[in-house]
């Protein structure tokens, strides 16, 4: 029985083994019988020439097949070749280099070739390419052919790509993360997405139907990069300067370039969130405790330093390096508070999407009192229609706080239509509201409406008249009172570019306000046809002018995150904002303060603008704002306020006025908004001997309007 049983095996073996392969080509066969050691058709794992049919009865078994690592059935002279199928490949499962260049095959599935590593099948008539199992494909040449698409998703070793002269209309390599060289020329596609090919050095899509490129990565291109005629070509989102310079190039003058058409990373890279809780109870951070928006967080490994802000109660760092990142809270009044970790470090030794978390704990370092204030002018004061201003007041101390906010206008030219909350009570030219419980870090709004009067009533405003606004908080003794008042002087236009940017302080400060705070608008309105999915900011900051660490977000009309990099890119993303076009509904805004350096003299001027990107349109860029330094303070903004200026400032004693016009009288506030003194003005000066040391709001009248200034007594 045992002998009957090995017969069996021994019988079923040999005819496993000697199991003849169907190729339904004949001419396919005829190339494989042709191998042998004097020809290079087919090679051994040692890579020498071998004859596929060993045992010479003109059929090729399967266990020849499986001594095939190299197999090439190209004509061996110069022409086509003959071979319109390969079917049978499927059993040289040991092929790791194919080649069948130069024939006139019609389809080729690979799918059972899981160790292939190159192959060649360009010049031939392919209309089907089947390749999803090679992963460990990394040469692939199909140029030539007629494929209309071709799926290489699951190629993630793919390093050489050539498929020019198709018919392809689309392409998909996200996973292609190896890929160094891609030529996809003459073909008919429309959009091509190398985000993730970050090793890329060599990219050619020339004579194509492109509309966008994405290419949001880190290639060096150090070899090539060409993308010529692709006149239909929109967009291509990058960050990459050669692509710039080719558009220029190639006169695609209706092309815009931008890298905002994703707001992660491209290719790999690693990420770090939290959440920052102030312990208001001071018993311990928790879930339960306060969750911190808008904080600014600053990530640093060795020279490299970026920054982020909180947004939907948590932050989120991408980082495309490995390291020791440390990463720390940025808050304005550091010294009032504790924070806990204090500058913990969170190490990445490889680059591959992990993602660590790292909370932080805000606690009190004792009681500190401060206010801040801030006026925002939302759209322009145009003659006869509404004017919409917001007031932001903040809570920057430890305690929790209560008081009132006082705001003035000039009633003669301006009428008040509403504000949201209600007054508390009202006057002329005066609105005021209680505040009560305002937390550490919370900020609130009030918004104001208010109708400016037409050239027809009575004062008339006309186009280049000044409006000028003050708001006041107030609450328990302040620790930084400077910070308690906003000054608003704002110019009547007739007509104004919805998309601009504007210093709160004017075109002019003086000496003592070097070094501190200036507060900057920037405004922006979608005029397109449909709504933006996705608003950028992005201001290059002039570090030589300004202290870019300084730089804190104060308010958007939307939800939007700031990140600062590069060391003066910032960049204002409204991600998902969906600005309608509409003209009721389609303004936006976002503000920001920062210090100048503290080293600006007189004469020296400060300037800035900005570029807003809405989806994948042409940037549009702002207006150009710049302030000067001067001894007196004097704004610029029209005839009005250029005649006039206040000097010294600071000033110890005697106040003078540099004016055209007379002044009437002038009336001295405090910075809680209290009315100190009302004179009469004589030789354009006003004796200030009697104020205190600090801050100081003089509101003069002359005969072309009013116009409200700060100076500091000394």
């Amino acid at each position: 029985m045992k002998t009957k049983i090995f017969y069996f095996i021994l019988t079923f073996t040999t005819f496993c083994n000697a199991q003849i392969i169907n190729f339904p080509d004949p001419n396919f066969k005829i190339r494989l019988l042709q191998s042998s050691t004097s020809n290079s058709v087919a090679k051994d794992i040692n890579n020498n020439n071998i004859k596929i049919d060993s045992n010479n009865n003109n059929e090729i078994e399967i266990n020849e097949a499986l001594q095939v690592y190299k197999l090439n059935i190209s004509p061996s002279s110069n022409g086509i070749g003959n071979i319109s199928s390969i079917i049978g490949i499927e059993n040289f499962t040991n092929l790791t280099h194919l080649t069948t260049n130069y024939n006139v095959i019609t389809s080729m599935n690979l799918n059972n070739l899981s160790n292939l590593k190159s192959l060649g099948c360009y010049n031939n008539q392919l209309s089907s390419l089947e390749l999803q199992n090679c992963t460990l494909l990394q040469e692939l040449y199909c140029q030539n052919n007629q494929l209309t698409s071709l799926n290489i998703s699951n190629l993630n070793s793919l390093n050489y790509f050539q498929c020019s002269n198709n018919q392809l209309t689309s392409l998909n390599i996200d996973n292609c993360n190896s890929l160094i060289n891609l030529f996809c020329d003459n073909n008919l596609l429309t959009t091509i997405n190398i985000n993730n090919s970050n090793n890329l050095t060599c990219f050619v899509c020339n004579n194509n139907n492109l509309n966008t490129i994405f290419s949001n990565n880190n290639s060096p291109f150090n070899i090539c990069l060409d993308f010529y005629n692709n006149p239909n070509l929109s967009f291509i989102c990058t960050s990459t300067f050669l692509y710039q310079a080719k558009v220029n190039n190639y006169g695609y003058v209706n092309c815009t370039v931008n890298p905002y058409c994703s707001f992660f990373p491209s290719g790999n890279y690693n990420s770090l969130k939290g959440k920052t809780y102030y312990d208001l109870d001071n018993n311990g951070c928790s879930i339960n405790d306060l969750t911190l928006n808008n904080i600014k967080l600053k990530s640093t490994l060795g020279t490299i330093i970026n920054y982020t802000t909180t947004i939907n109660d948590e932050y989120k760092f991408y980082f495309s390096n490995t390291g020791s990142f440390i990463i720390n809270p940025e808050i304005e009044n550091s010294l009032y508070f504790n924070i806990n970790p204090n500058n913990p470090t969170i190490n990445y030794n490889t680059i591959n999407f992990t993602e660590q978390v790292q909370d932080f704990c805000i606690t009190a370092n004792g009681q500190h009192n401060d206010l801040e204030i801030i006026l925002i002018p939302i759209n322009a004061a145009r003659p006869g229609f509404d004017a919409n201003y917001k007031i932001v007041y903040k809570n920057k101390g430890t305690t929790t706080l209560s008081g009132t906010i006082n705001f003035t206008f000039d009633d003669s030219v301006l009428d008040f239509v509403s504000s949201n909350p209600n007054f508390s009570n009202q006057s002329i030219g005066s609105l005021n509201w209680n505040f009560t419980n305002l937390l550490p870090f919370e900020s609130r709004e009030i918004n104001i409406i208010l109708n400016l009067n037409s050239p027809i009533e009575t004062p008339a405003l006309n186009s280049g008249d000044l409006l000028n606004y003050t708001a006041f908080v107030n609450g328990q003794l302040d620790e930084t009172p400077n910070d308690n008042i906003a000054i608003l002087n704002q110019i009547v236009v007739n007509s104004y570019d919805p998309n601009d940017k504007t210093c709160l302080e004017g075109t002019t400060i003086t000496t003592s306000m070097v070094g501190e705070y200036v507060h900057y608008l920037i405004r922006f309105e979608n005029n397109g046809t449909a709504n933006a999915q996705n608003i950028v900011v992005k201001d290059m900051i002039d570090i030589n002018k300004f202290d870019i660490n300084t730089l804190i977000p104060i308010k958007g009309s939307h939800n939007f995150e700031t990140r600062i990099s590069s060391t003066n890119k910032v960049e204002f993303i409204f991600q998902n904002i969906n600005l309608p076009f509409d003209d009721a509904n389609n303004d936006g805004y976002v503000s920001f303060k920062i210090k100048t350096k503290p080293n600006l003299v007189v004469g020296n001027t400060f300037s800035n603008s900005a570029n807003i990107y809405f989806d994948y349109n042409f940037p549009i860029v702002t207006n150009n704002y710049t302030t000067t330094v001067q001894n007196t303070l004097g704004l610029q903004e029209n005839d009005f306020i250029n005649n006039i200026s206040v000097y010294p400032n600071p000033v110890k004693n005697i106040l003078n006025f540099k004016i055209e016009d007379n002044i009437s009288k002038v009336e001295v506030y405090d910075i809680s908004g209290r009315i100190l003194s009302s004179n009469s003005i004589h030789e354009n000066k006003i004796d200030l001997s009697n104020l205190k040391t600090g801050n100081y709001i003089l509101k003069l009248y002359t005969e072309k309007g009013i116009m409200n200034t700060k100076i500091i007594k000394e």
